[in-house]
């Protein structure tokens, strides 16, 4: 833990310094009724006997960071599913009539379950330490020191430190304010930030936009007022996405199918055909067991649970599994230049002194306005580096020191901060530092000289000394310019590659920010990002949705853009159906984070920012995010070719038990056939086709991509199989006849699955015609092993039937490549 004292350094509050409060023993509002702390320790935080007598009442912030499933109800959710109930049922009855091959599918599915159950742990296991390593730690004051401590262990009363960035973490009291401004929207809406003042509340679940202070603990735990919601918000979830509602659906169709189907098949196989009772009921289960996709929903968490752990390899959190999915689908990401294109640290690089001002005292000014702000941006920390304060009570060249009267912390919104100093002959000066072209005057010819600054790709910042005081409406009208601070950026080595990967992936990128547009695009430009040289300053840009939409599209790089604009630019763009991601570190990204489809934050941002966003990059590499959208169209693409191998399967099963009804023959297959085509044809290939790599962006409408495949494949198996099994019964007679039809029909169906196979594995590669050419093989070995034969009931009698049978799957190769085709052209997704 580290910890700092609170010195008065640049710390003010209306001009007296937060020490001089603690030693003061400033008043605050009492914190509980029972025992208030000595008003001595009040702005000092609390005691420690303080904090352990609250933390014995149970007075402590006891909501978890982060709610994930527990192994109970990971267990509960993979093993209690309707099909789970439907299959088990089955099971049991199968290990009572038939022999154990015809219940294989109940241990095929105890071991999928299981896979599902140790993957989903495994995955919990990554998110709860991920979740650890990037919670915020507010700074607590406790026995007169700040220390940064876990959010749980807040206790009532203690006073905590706000700064720029900072999230309201529980309800309370302001103690200190200075230029104090909370934006509160993510509670009420309400976008603009309000001024607190002390005495004011604070709630949970705002955030800190300019400005700093402390507040006093009121609410700890779940009394707090956004405690659920950040709970609720947080919590480990599968379910919400257009996959796995998709998937639902189908489901849900699916079971309507299988009731009716079954019901008759039962009628069918056990009261119309006088047959053998223990081998109608295998028939029969044979019939059902085949109608249920039950590997597609495992295979779905499966792939999900193993998306996350391998993204928790690379030091990223998902905070809302679904954003795996919703990062397949983005089409346009739209990125905040500072943290993102660039570093956090910036450089000065000249000084250059306007309207004959005095560099000395330039300087004199800047080695102060350093001292102004406890918690400086980028750009100040630049300005302290170069010219740090002074030491000790003399300035430069044997000067009195100055003494700050008034600060102003920079603002997104109004793009200046200001400070107001005494100096060491008396005299008042007040400053603001900030955006040129908007301090400035349009037309100023000194705007001229920091366009070709920009066109360099330089960060300028004007200082200017204000002629009123600071907390004037207008304190920037009439402004003196003084100087101009010249900044460089420094470039993220792996910006330019990330942009080019979006590029390659037909991602536009549309880089939005504060600073001026020219610098963006010059910056832009130097990493290569297309349209760089199409800017738009924001200030220009228009109000109406649909013109705005229209000028995102057309144009790439945007500056001076306020947080409001941020939100405005993400709903436009969505407006025209795009899919957007937003990137962004800054308390000025959270509104538009918050409104993307997904919102991506770095881990070194904002706690708000953090709490906002689905994804957050722990490692700070913007590098990582190609990985992220790579990880989401795997899984997404992967899961709906896999869908549709199991849904043929699934419509087959039905058609034939269709036409089995009508027809009023035996059901042509045993549950042990039914158990090797799927492994063969489904459950083996569908597991290594569902973690390969796919990099096709994952488009809409599942359900429509997945069924005009699934039905039209699986009419033509269930018409081949059931041709192959009718000729066969006229061409057998006498003993064993109704295995050798069995045997032929079984071979026409796995000859059309793995053409069914062979097309969902396209393009091809090395390892996908090995994995097809594994499967025929296994096969083959069952075919001409005798024991396996026996096994499976599987022996080819003759060559007439079992070459008819070879014919009949040709011809429904012929017909799946003729559909599949049509249908590509026809249906396009």
């Amino acid at each position: 833990m580290t910890q700092r004292a609170l010195d008065s350094s640049g710390e003010h509050n209306s001009g007296t310094s937060r020490q001089t409060m603690i030693d003061a023993g400033a008043e605050l509002d009492p914190v509980h009724p029972v025992e208030p702390p000595p008003p001595a320790h009040r702005a000092g935080g609390l005691t420690t006997a303080e904090v352990a007598e609250r933390v014995a009442r149970g007075e402590v912030n006891d909501v978890p960071v982060r709610s994930s499933r527990s192994l109970t109800e990971i267990v509960r959710a993979n093993v209690f599913t309707r099909f789970n109930l439907i299959i088990g049922v089955l099971w049991v009855i199968m290990l009572f009539v038939a022999p154990i091959q015809d219940s294989l599918f109940g241990f095929v599915i105890v071991a999928n379950t299981g896979i599902g159950i140790i993957q989903e742990w495994r995955a919990k296991k990554t998110l709860d330490s991920l979740a650890v390593i990037g919670e915020a730690k507010p700074t607590v004051r406790r026995d007169g020191v700040a220390a940064e401590i876990s959010t749980h262990e807040i206790v009532l009363g203690d006073v905590i430190e706000l700064g720029p960035g900072d999230k309201v973490v529980v309800d309370g009291t302001v103690a200190e304010a200075d230029s104090l401004e909370v934006d509160e929207s993510l509670l009420t809406g309400e976008a603009d930030p309000v001024l607190k003042r002390s005495g004011d509340t604070v709630m949970s679940g705002s955030f800190v936009v300019a400005g700093g202070g402390a507040f006093t603990a009121t609410k700890v735990g779940r009394e707090a007022y956004a405690a659920q919601l950040a709970e609720e918000a947080s919590r480990f979830t599968l379910v919400h996405s257009e996959l796995r509602s998709g998937i639902s659906t189908i489901l849900k169709y699916v079971t309507w199918m299988m009731v009716p189907t079954a019901i008759g098949l039962v009628i069918s196989q056990l009261v119309v055909k006088d047959n053998n009772f223990k081998d109608s009921v295998a028939r029969t289960v044979g019939g059902i067991v085949p109608m249920i996709p039950e590997g597609l929903v495992l295979l779905t968490s499966v792939a999900f649970a193993i998306g996350v752990v391998r993204l928790g390899r690379k030091q990223c959190l998902v905070q809302e599994l679904p954003a795996i999915e919703g990062l397949a689908r983005v089409d346009v990401v739209c990125l905040d230049k500072t943290g993102t294109l660039t570093e956090g640290g910036m450089d000065v690089t000249e000084v250059r002194p306007l309207n004959g001002s005095d560099e000395a005292y330039v300087e004199r000014v800047l080695r102060n306005f350093g001292s102004s702000d406890p918690r400086p941006n980028a750009s100040l920390q630049a300005i302290i580096d170069a010219y740090p304060a002074d030491e000790g009570s003399q300035g430069n060249g044997g000067q009195g020191a100055w003494t700050v009267a008034d600060a102003m912390p920079f603002s997104s919104a109004r793009k200046y901060s200001g400070a107001a100093f005494t100096e060491a002959d008396g005299v008042s000066s007040a400053w603001l530092l900030g955006a040129p072209d908007v301090l400035l005057a349009d037309g100023d010819p000194v705007l001229t000289d920091i366009e070709q600054l920009n066109q360099q790709g330089l960060r300028v910042l004007l200082l200017a000394r204000a002629q009123g005081e600071l907390d004037a409406p207008d304190v920037a009208a009439g402004a003196t310019p003084t100087a101009l601070v010249v900044l460089e950026q420094r470039l993220r080595p792996d910006a330019a590659e990330t942009l080019r990967y979006f590029a390659d992936q037909n991602v536009a990128t549309k880089v939005i920010s504060g600073d001026n547009a020219v610098s963006v695009g010059a910056v832009a430009g130097k990493l290569g990002l297309a349209g760089a040289e199409n800017t738009l300053d924001a200030r220009r840009m228009p109000t109406d949705p649909d013109e705005m939409a229209t000028a995102m599209e057309n144009n790439a790089v945007f500056g001076r853009v306020t947080p409001q604009q941020k939100r405005d630019m993400v709903a436009a763009l969505q407006s025209r159906g795009h899919t957007v991601a937003m990137t962004g570190d800054g308390v000025n990204d959270v509104l538009a984070l918050k409104d993307a489809d997904i919102g991506v934050s770095m881990g070194s941002g904002s706690e708000a920012t953090r709490a906002v966003a689905q994804i957050v990059l722990l490692n700070n590499s913007f590098a990582t995010l190609p990985s992220v959208v790579a990880e989401g169209r795997r899984v997404i693409g992967n899961i709906t070719r896999v869908a549709t191998l199991f849904l043929t399967k699934t419509v087959y099963s039905v058609l034939l038990a269709i036409l089995v009804v009508c027809t009023q023959v035996e059901y042509p297959f045993l549950p042990r056939h039914l158990t090797l085509l799927a492994t063969l044809t489904i459950g083996v290939p569908a597991f290594f086709l569902a973690l390969a790599p796919n990099k096709e962006r994952a488009q809409p409408d599942f359900v429509r991509r997945v069924m005009r495949y699934a039905i039209p494949s699986g009419t033509i198996a269930a018409a081949a199989t059931f041709t192959t099994y009718l000729l066969a019964r006229h061409h057998y007679s006498g003993a064993g006849a109704l295995e050798a039809e069995t045997s032929a029909a079984t071979l026409t169906l796995f000859l059309v699955a793995m053409y069914v196979l062979a097309i969902i594995a396209r393009p091809y590669t090395w390892w996908r015609i090995g994995l097809v050419a594994a499967m025929g093989l296994g096969f083959l070995i069952v075919l001409v092993v005798p024991w396996l034969q026996d096994f499976f009931a599987l022996k080819l009698v003759g060559t007439t039937m079992p070459w008819t049978a070879v014919g009949i799957a040709v011809a429904s190769a012929v017909a799946l490549e003729f559909v599949w085709r049509w249908v590509g052209r026809r249906f396009r997704a």
